[in-house]
């Protein structure tokens, strides 16, 4: 198999949640294999950076005000993003999150509203509004972020674990749904990765030795490039039979 397998030269990306952490790295992954890559950002004038960094490798770069708890935002971002560089090839719904450690007794209608939301609803909303342009041009690659919270039970994490588990779950629908318009929708599912979103808890010792532990074959914490590549071949021409599957990437955990 050629190299050009995994070539993107010519696509056009949007990744959310893309300022830091995991969808930094995707975005760069995107761009390296020849991309233009829209950041989705919950603030467009606070990338750290980013944009830069897309430019220094040669690829057009658009940020993009898309918080994905704004359904205005959303669409502005799809219709945007389409108008200015021309189409949109790739969508990586990476934005995420949510209030955890808390017992599912004691989850409060907000915290629950806000994991959903930001977790479910942002991706669905996100994907129908990508349809239309993916349809037009008969081709379209989505990528959701799933997590291993989907397939394990995390204490103090029941809305998020539910929450990755319906993303694995609308992967599966949309995949079929849109098979026939050319669109293939697949997700990955990461164990703990290292990003800034994951340090706080990390920093603990006994946590991440218990986490390194779960990680049953690998026993390490996992890089934000090494979800990259995942995404980077899921969205590639070496991945072109694959839709409605997720792929776990947790060093072992859930095979344990």
């Amino acid at each position: 198999m050629s190299s050009g397998r995994f070539d993107l030269e010519g696509r056009t990306a949007l990744v959310t949640g893309a300022a830091r952490g995991l969808g930094r790295a995707i975005a760069l992954a995107l761009a390296e294999a020849g991309a233009d890559v829209a950041l989705g950002l919950r603030d467009r004038f606070r990338d750290e950076g980013l944009a830069d960094e897309v430019r220094a490798l040669g690829r057009r770069v658009l940020p993009l005000q898309m918080d994905v708890a704004r359904l205005d935002e959303v669409d502005t971002a799809i219709v945007t993003t389409v108008d200015q560089l021309g189409s949109l090839d790739l969508l990586v719904n990476n934005a995420g999150g949510g209030v955890g450690d808390i017992p599912a007794e004691a989850v409060s209608v907000a915290d629950f509203d806000y994991t959903v939301d930001v977790n479910l609803k942002g991706t669905f909303f996100t994907c129908s509004a990508a349809f239309a342009p993916m349809r037009e041009r008969g081709f379209g690659r989505i990528v959701n972020l799933s997590s291993q919270a989907a397939l394990i039970a995390l204490p103090g994490e029941s809305v998020y674990c539910l929450a990755k588990a319906a993303v694995s779950h609308l992967t599966r629908c949309l995949a079929i749904e849109w098979g026939q318009y050319g669109i293939a929708v697949n997700a990955v599912a990461p164990t703990f990765i290292r990003t800034p979103g994951t340090e706080p808890a990390l920093s603990d010792p006994e946590f991440r030795a218990d986490v390194e532990e779960r990680i049953a074959a690998l026993h390490r914490i996992g890089e934000p490039d090494e979800v990259a590549g995942a995404v980077v071949f899921l969205c590639s021409p070496a991945a072109s039979l694959i839709t409605g599957e997720t792929l776990v990437i947790d060093g072992g955990w859930t095979v344990r």
